[in-house]
């Protein structure tokens, strides 16, 4: 492999070399964009991987060292947090929310229990008003809003997926129990004892190391098309679990919106606003399953509580299937994500971006793009070549 820029650059350890060409073909038709690969097993890094370009306007390569949006992989991070917490005793997977959030009674959600609410089962996947932009700056404003929302059905008795709702639920419950946000407790207790650049909430004065995100082709049609299906009164709660009624586009990103943002990456979003190295996820999730330069984050114990099947099957709101699996947070495999087999658990995020750790091979996995797709195969490709390479 060259060392320039436009091509992929980096490790690969001897036994990976067909990965290392499945990454290849995934950024093949790159212009203008670029991705990352980094991929650790038993502990140790094995794959590091980057190529083509994190800013189209300046010519910015894509290195080993760019940060990325990683959008709905960051519900991953939270979840990991949320198991943290159990693991020390300090959070109740079965308790009622409001053991921990009394504010969270309002309007009939009472009963929820904690398992419910992180495995989008809340009632609480979009907003019935129309939230402002401000608001999912601002998190007091926003867990207040979500704890003051009447529910869209029963709590517990369905799924709906919560696209960026989900990361104030999971934040919140990080907050009451530890008196931190998520973002800070993150730090103090995976990327600190890691030494990983991986954030909720990206410090201030780093956004010009960020990867511009890109609407790709196929993303750009989707989204024309739930556009026209909104037009036409269609499919409005799906689209506002996204938008929040206009806070953000249906893109997520724009040239100067959304999670382009540099006010949106520095807030803490954790449904889908976390900013990571390919390299400092695969680490982390390495460090969920197996013990990486000295750190296990979960032990086989919790990992085994935390990945019981919560929400599978037909949501409540119609959307074609195959559907995903969901755990306490962690989405597991299934027919819509594939990683390596069922002790697999992570997250994938929206435009490609994939992230998981896997038990039984101990495996920590980070694949991020900033060329946004809605059919996307290139994190999937990678996978099946990794699944060949280790059987």
């Amino acid at each position: 492999m060259t060392d320039s820029s436009a091509s992929p650059h980096g490790f690969v350890e001897a036994g990976y070399e067909s990965v290392a060409e499945a990454f290849d073909r995934a950024i093949a038709d790159d212009t203008g964009t670029g991705a990352a690969l980094s991929i650790w097993r038993d502990g140790r890094l094995v794959i590091d991987l980057a190529g083509g370009v994190a800013d189209r306007a300046t010519g910015r390569a894509f290195g080993l060292d760019t940060p990325s949006v990683i959008f709905s992989s960051t519900k991953g991070l939270a979840s990991i947090l949320l198991a943290h917490l159990v693991q020390e005793g300090r959070l109740d997977y079965d308790a009622l929310v409001t053991d921990y959030w009394p504010e969270y009674a309002a309007e009939g959600k009472g009963d929820t229990r904690v398992s419910a609410a992180i495995s989008h089962r809340a009632g609480l996947s979009a907003p019935r008003r129309d939230w402002a932009f401000d608001d999912i700056l601002d998190w007091q404003r926003a867990t207040a809003l979500l704890a003051e929302q009447q529910p869209l059905f029963e709590p517990g008795t369905a799924w709906a997926y919560h696209a960026i709702t989900h990361g104030w639920l999971t934040g919140e419950l990080v907050h009451r129990v530890t008196g931190m946000l998520p973002g800070a407790y993150f730090e103090h207790c995976v990327t600190k004892p890691l030494g990983v650049e991986a954030w909720i909430g990206l410090p201030v004065g780093r956004h010009d190391r960020v990867a511009r995100m890109i609407v790709g082709d196929s993303l750009a049609a989707l989204v024309a098309q739930q556009q026209a299906e909104l037009d036409a009164g269609g499919a409005v709660w799906s689209a506002r679990a996204m938008t929040l009624g206009g806070a953000l586009p249906l893109s997520l990103v724009g040239p100067d919106l959304g999670f382009n943002r540099a006010d949106v990456q520095e807030a803490q979003i954790p449904g889908a606003g976390g900013v990571s190295t390919a390299h400092a996820l695969a680490k982390i999730w390495s460090a969920v399953v197996v013990e990486t330069d000295g750190v296990r984050l979960l032990n086989d114990t919790t990992i085994a509580r935390a990945t019981r099947v919560q929400s599978q099957g037909a949501p409540f709101f119609d959307v074609p299937g195959p559907w995903p699996r969901w755990a306490m947070g962690f989405q597991l495999d299934s027919e819509a994500r594939r990683y390596l087999g069922d002790t697999s658990l992570g997250h994938d995020g929206a435009g490609g971006q994939v992230a998981f750790g896997d038990v039984e091979s101990r495996i920590g996995f980070a694949f991020l793009t900033n060329r946004m797709e809605a059919v996307d195969r290139r994190g999937t490709d990678i996978i099946e070549a990794l699944r060949r390479s280790i059987a």
